[in-house]
C-alpha cells in the first residue's frame, strides 16, 4: 500500500460569518429584552428587512432603543445597517437560522425550523469545506490497509454508518464507540492505517486519548470536528465542521447530518478513485441482497 503521509494543508477557506449565525451564537450574551428581538429576527428574517424600527419593536414587544442596542451588539451602526446586512445575506442565496424552539411553537413551526436549520448547515459546511483537504483525505482512505472510525454518542452512530459504507468499498474497516475498544485497537495500528475521528465538540477526552494512541502507533488520523478544537489540533488532517447548536436541551441534530454528508463525500471519492473493478464488486454486492427483499408489487 502507498505509505505517503498527508501533505501540508493550506488554511481552511475563510468565510465571514453571516449576521444570523452571529446572532445565534451571541444570544446568551444579550439582555432578556434584546433576546426577544433576536428570537423574532431568527424566525422572520425576510419580514424584518422590510420593517421600520417601530414595527420590529412592536412585534418583539420591546422599546425602540432596545432594538438599537440589539443592532449595535451585533456590530452594526444601527437598525438600517442591520437590515442591510440581512438583505446582503438574502441576496447571497438561501440561508436559514439555526434551530431554536419556543414554547408556543406549533408542530408545523418547529418542523419547518428543523428542516431550514439543516439545509442551512449543509450549505454552510459545503461552502467552507476545503477541497484540498478533502482530496488528501480521499487519497489516504483509498490507499489505506485498514480504516477505523471513532466516535461517541451521536458521533458513534455516524461512525457505524461510515463503517457500513466503507466496507462495501473492499476496505478493511471497523467502527468503535467504546473507549476501551478504541484504545486497544489504536495501539495495533500501523503507518498504512487511517483513523477517522468524528466529534461534534472536538473536546471528548476519551476520543482525544484514542487519537493520541493512534498517532503514536504511526496511523494517519482524519478529524471531522470544529476548527480550533483540541481534536482539530491533534489529528493529522482536520476537516472542519463548524455547527452552532444547543446541545443542552437537544441532542446534536444538524451537526450529525453534516458529518454523515461529509462521510458520503469521502466514500464517493474513494469509490471513484478505485475505478471500474470496484463498480463490478458493488454490483455483485447489490445482487447478493436481492434474495432478502420482497419483489415489487405492481398495480394491476
Amino acid at each position: 500500500m502507498c505509505e505517503d503521509k498527508f501533505l501540508p494543508v493550506s488554511e481552511q477557506i475563510s468565510v465571514s460569518i453571516n449576521i444570523l449565525e452571529m446572532l445565534q451564537q451571541s444570544m446568551d450574551t444579550f439582555r432578556r429584552s434584546e433576546q426577544k428581538v433576536g428570537q423574532y429576527v431568527l424566525k422572520h428574517p425576510d419580514e424584518v428587512i422590510h420593517m421600520r424600527i417601530v414595527d420590529l419593536a412592536t412585534e418583539a414587544k420591546v422599546s425602540e432603543p432596545t432594538v438599537v442596542r440589539f443592532c449595535r451588539a451585533l456590530g452594526c451602526d444601527g437598525f438600517q445597517d442591520f437590515k442591510l446586512k440581512l438583505a446582503q445575506l438574502q441576496a447571497s442565496g438561501p440561508r436559514f437560522a439555526q434551530f431554536s424552539m419556543n414554547a408556543d411553537d406549533s408542530v408545523a413551526d418547529f418542523t419547518q425550523n428543523i428542516f431550514d436549520s439543516t439545509v442551512s448547515t449543509l450549505l454552510n459546511i459545503r461552502d467552507r469545506l476545503n477541497a484540498e483537504a478533502v482530496q488528501q483525505a480521499i487519497v489516504a482512505l483509498a490507499n489505506a490497509n485498514r480504516v477505523e472510525f471513532y466516535g461517541f454518542g451521536a458521533s458513534g452512530a455516524v461512525a457505524i454508518d461510515a463503517q457500513h459504507k466503507f466496507f462495501r468499498l473492499q476496505i478493511s474497516t471497523a467502527a468503535y464507540s467504546d473507549p476501551h475498544m478504541q484504545n486497544m485497537s489504536a495501539v495495533t495500528l500501523r503507518h498504512t492505517d487511517v483513523v477517522v475521528a468524528i466529534s461534534q465538540t472536538g473536546r471528548t477526552k476519551s476520543l482525544l486519548q484514542s487519537v493520541q494512541l493512534a498517532r503514536e502507533a504511526g496511523a494517519q488520523v482524519i478529524g471531522l470536528c470544529p476548527s480550533g478544537s483540541p481534536l482539530a489540533h491533534l489529528v493529522t488532517l482536520p476537516l472542519y465542521i463548524d455547527v452552532s447548536e444547543d446541545t443542552e436541551i437537544y441532542t446534536p441534530m444538524t451537526s450529525r447530518i453534516a458529518h454523515l454528508v461529509v462521510i458520503d463525500v469521502l466514500a464517493v471519492g474513494v469509490a471513484k478513485r478505485r475505478g471500474p473493478k470496484l463498480a463490478e464488486h458493488l454490483q455483485i454486492v447489490k445482487r447478493s441482497l436481492q434474495g432478502l427483499r420482497m419483489p415489487d408489487q405492481k398495480a394491476p
